[in-house]
């Protein structure tokens, strides 16, 4: 789940089972759908808060997934896998001490998942988070992709090169396909009951198709991607929940942003090594995109962050726009500079209105 931080003030009905608290702000539920915005909505995505002091501290004297399963504490999470352990381990992130080695491993996991029994912790502390919005913002629910969740189970966590991961597409493509579908449908399930409990958005991460080519992407990204977001959608529909606007943000997946333009998505995010006249040349008029600062501008002084978020949003324009980074940020970044780019987006994109 990830919060965003916008400022406008409309009043805007919510229709909710679970007596959610009215919001005040819908500007980038409007922008992700593609309607007019008076400025642009601007949200970052961050590795569960790691940069804020408050997150450290909290963080410092307990377990990670024991603070997951409270919600009263929790404020984000991540899929966790079909019966494998994972462990959060300080400086490297969730590690797998048994990854998948041989097919044969598959036949451990749990083929069918009942995600309420499994992550209702996570739905619960997303109803808590948004009645603790008090309607301020929208909240947005997220997961990993089928081919970024593969990766990490078969690697057992980060990995320069996937090169294990990778060998079973090449090795065992029928294997591969098996455990990308189980996963599509885990992940289909997990986002809708995400909207059930409280979320208003949901975004999908593939973190890892850079290490795919556009062939791979095709054959083991594209498809499930598309999986999802038709499921999803329908899903919702049969059990009268809100059809939310969903994003999809596959990093250093340029060559393929014409394709996941019609993967059935509102939003496609984009990391900063693409220009945003481009990324709109290959996406249409019909898509609202949404990035691209290079996460390390942060480092950079204010009047300088000011300076790039300007030329950001000329490069994108004001509409059917959503202001992010290229990607999450950086535990060491300074929040005063978070706030810097924040506040930068909200000046600029309401003069560039003002004068367009």
């Amino acid at each position: 789940m990830q919060r965003r931080e916008d400022v406008s003030h409309s009043s805007v009905p919510d229709h909710s089972p679970k007596g959610f608290p009215k919001l005040k702000n819908d500007t980038f539920l409007r922008a992700a759908r593609g309607e007019e915005t008076e400025h642009t909505p601007v949200w970052c995505m961050r590795q569960a808060g790691r940069y804020l002091p408050e997150f450290r501290e909290t963080r410092a004297a307990q377990d990670f997934f024991a603070t997951c399963r409270s919600p009263k504490l929790c404020c984000e999470l991540t899929l966790q896998a079909l019966g494998m352990e994972v462990v959060m381990v300080p400086g490297k992130g969730p590690t797998f001490p048994e990854p998948l080695k041989e097919v044969e491993d598959l036949l451990k996991l749990r083929q069918k998942v009942d995600v309420t029994a499994e992550l209702g912790y996570v739905f619960q502390a997303i109803t808590l988070t948004r009645h603790s919005l008090e309607g301020k913002v929208p909240l947005i629910g997220f997961s990993g992709a089928p081919w970024t969740l593969m990766s990490y189970m078969i690697e057992g966590g980060g990995s320069t090169t996937m090169s294990k991961a990778k060998s079973w597409l090449y090795r065992h493509p029928e294997a591969s396909h098996q455990l990308l579908r189980l996963l599509a449908d885990v992940v289909t399930d997990y986002l809708v009951g995400q909207v059930a409990a409280g979320a208003q958005a949901l975004q999908l991460f593939e973190s890892h198709a850079g290490h795919l080519g556009p062939e791979q992407f095709q054959e083991f990204a594209l498809p499930y991607i598309r999986d999802i977001a038709r499921g999803v959608k329908s899903k919702l529909k049969a059990e009268a929940l809100p059809l939310v606007p969903m994003i999809v943000f596959a990093k250093d997946a340029h060559y393929a942003l014409s394709d996941l333009a019609q993967a059935g998505y509102e939003v496609v995010g984009l990391d900063w090594t693409i220009r945003p006249q481009e990324a709109r040349a290959q996406t249409g008029k019909n898509i609202t995109l949404q990035g691209n600062l290079d996460p390390c501008a942060l480092y950079a002084p204010k009047e300088k962050i000011g300076e790039l978020v300007k030329k950001m949003l000329e490069g994108f324009g004001t509409q059917r726009y959503i202001a992010n980074l290229g990607h999450g940020l950086y535990p060491d970044m300074n929040p005063e500079h978070v706030g810097a780019f924040v506040e930068a987006v909200h000046a600029h994109s309401r003069h560039i209105n003002k004068h367009s």
